[in-house]
């Protein structure tokens, strides 16, 4: 059976193919936006001010100031966290006290893990299955939110350095 010589005509192909291609594309860029989550990949409560975005960094500061730093490790065991800098050692910071990680995939909002890390002999620990195939944003901080340390942990690799995000790292 051969098609009505109207039919076989590209030209009208073409009318009629683009608006409803255009149609289907921009149906699937509206669905994939909405799925997206939010508008920024940022974790932190935001001001926006004409157009500028801040941030914070009060927590940052005073994670400089009393000179925290410390190494995440990462394996079949779980999470450690291995505290490094003086603000540990000289008290600063209690040791009894469990801490809160934030892990932020770095594209997929859903991913995002919120873990506690109880006292340990070494730091603080948590028995999690971490997934290592891709990399995770690091947000470390006590209950009280008075200090932040933050860092990257890279896809494959078992630790990471966490450091206030201001001053020298």
């Amino acid at each position: 059976m051969a098609l009505p010589a109207k039919l076989r005509n590209p030209v009208l192909w073409l009318v009629v193919g683009l608006p409803v291609l255009s149609i289907v594309a921009g149906v699937g860029l509206v669905m994939i936006a909405l799925r997206s989550g939010g508008d920024d990949a940022v974790i932190d409560t935001v001001q926006r001010t004409a157009q500028i975005q801040t941030t914070e960094l009060g927590p940052d500061e005073r994670a400089q100031a009393i000179k925290l730093s410390a190494v995440l490790h990462v394996d079949a065991k779980g999470i450690e966290l291995l505290p490094v800098g003086e603000g540990f050692s000289n008290g600063a910071v209690p040791r009894d006290a469990p801490l809160s990680l934030v892990l932020s995939h770095p594209s997929d909002a859903q991913l995002d893990r919120r873990v506690e890390l109880k006292p340990s002999e070494l730091g603080w620990h948590a028995d999690v299955d971490l997934p290592q195939d891709h990399d995770w944003l690091l947000h470390l901080a006590p209950s009280d939110t008075g200090w932040r340390l933050r860092g990257r942990l890279i896809a494959g690799q078992g630790a990471a350095h966490l450091a206030p995000a201001v001053g020298g790292r």
